[in-house]
């Protein structure tokens, strides 16, 4: 048929022709609507009615509207999240009954219980300084993000430094499953599980110089006790191309803000490792420094660095990076739901909450916050449900794939030491 036919169809009463007859090959397109993004739903916090009278709110929201189904698939989580394998191995084939849970009584801080979404704790010792605010705060920020989505489960949380749970113990043909317990680090003879610390925003520190202007040495941090710390807010010590992290007793929070910092981490040889920190690769994202001559490896490194502008530019850059990007909140927190949800898979005990236990939400811990406190608290608080699922767990490490990985970080931190040696052995000629 014309055109000049089909416009004559087309001209008809619509009772002569309901639907003009269209030409071979042509495609009929339909009209695209335009989609109205769905509404949010608020958390209320109510802190005359939460706070005053001790009790939690019953109307928080407990479903979300349904995913757009043209929302493009979760990504893949960050590799850090393939360690949560390892963590939970021991109890992979014994699973987790409530007696190894109560194993852990003796050294642990709090009892967590999460049921039907909401969350209790009870207390067994007073916890360092605020630690035990800030991981359960944590909690019910993912409470309020993936409502209905975080299963029933118990654990205890310890939030001392130094792992207890010591591997030699429960290795052999008559070994008993360990019992589990969470805290903020872990190290190679011990089975302790890696929780997050949750974070505060990191970005905004590394903005205050561009490397090649910084000054070419290293934050000293005993000068800055010396004169009370009067630097050692984030912004103030990211105007050096260089930055220490060293152990303490143990692990140190202060890990994290350093490698944020674009400055080059100089990473004394550690003991402990947190939730992310396994994923790290030396002279990529730090620089390795031996911890049997440290002071003549940290004149090396920033030697190296000063020689080497825009390698060590590079290495600043892909740990800052990695923090912001990796490590994200979106990541913290689905870190956060991955673990819980692959430890409560273990478990081989309905959860219950204890008699002495309390409920906690956050009207009752943000609500009578003071200071920095409740700065933290209001500013960190989940105000809408996630409408999209969490970042898709990665495959755990095969035997071959973790061999590699662990390979390439050791050959990177036997070369920097053959670099420091040489670099030596011709100051000395």
């Amino acid at each position: 048929m014309s055109l000049r036919g089909l416009y004559y169809l087309q001209s008809l009463p619509t009772t002569a022709v309901e639907k003009p007859i269209l030409p071979t090959g042509t495609a009929h397109k339909p009209l695209k609507i335009p989609k109205k993004p769905p509404v949010k739903i608020e958390y209320p916090l109510n802190c005359s009615a939460g706070y005053l009278t001790r009790t939690c709110p019953r109307n928080y929201p407990t479903a979300v509207s349904p995913e757009d189904p043209d929302r493009p698939s979760p990504p893949e989580c960050p590799h850090y999240f393939r360690w949560i394998y390892g963590d939970l191995r021991p109890w992979m084939k014994s699973g987790i009954t409530r007696e190894m849970v109560e194993r852990t009584k003796r050294t642990a801080t709090f009892k967590l219980v999460i049921l039907n979404g909401r969350a209790y704790v009870e207390k067994y010792q007073r916890a360092f300084q605020t630690r035990d605010v800030f991981m359960l705060w944590g909690i019910l920020q993912l409470l309020r993000r993936y409502p209905e989505k975080v299963p029933d489960l118990e654990l205890m949380f310890d939030c001392v430094d130094w792992p207890v749970i010591k591997s030699k113990d429960y290795h052999g043909p008559n070994a008993t499953a360990p019992p589990p317990l969470f805290r903020y680090c872990g190290d190679d003879a011990t089975l302790d599980i890696p929780w997050e610390s949750l974070l505060k925003d990191l970005k905004e520190g590394n903005k205050r110089s561009k490397w090649m202007e910084r000054e070419p040495y290293t934050y000293d941090w005993i000068r800055e006790s010396q004169e009370g710390y009067k630097q050692s807010d984030l912004a103030s010590q990211c105007i050096h191309r260089y930055k220490i992290y060293i152990e303490g007793s143990a692990w140190s929070v202060s890990q994290k803000y350093i490698l944020a910092c674009d400055s080059v981490t100089l990473l004394v040889n550690p003991h402990y490792y947190d939730f992310f920190t396994r994923s790290l690769m030396p002279v990529h994202h730090y620089w390795p420094i031996r911890e049997d001559d440290k002071c003549r490896s940290i004149k090396f490194a920033v030697d190296w660095g000063n020689r080497h502008k825009q390698k060590a530019q590079s290495i600043g850059k892909a740990a800052s990076d990695f923090i912001q990007e990796d490590l994200k909140m979106d990541n913290v927190y689905d870190y956060m739901f991955h673990l819980l949800n692959e430890y409560a898979m273990l478990l081989k005990f309905k959860p219950t909450v204890p008699e002495k236990a309390v409920e906690l939400c956050s009207e009752r811990m943000g609500c009578g916050a003071e200071g920095l406190k409740k700065k933290f608290t209001m500013e960190s608080m989940v105000k809408y449900p996630m409408d999209a699922s969490p970042c898709t767990m990665p495959p755990p490490f095969s035997p071959l794939e973790l061999q590699t990985f662990l390979k390439r970080k050791v050959n990177s931190i036997k070369q920097v030491e053959a670099w420091e040696k040489k670099f030596w052995e011709n100051q000395n000629t």
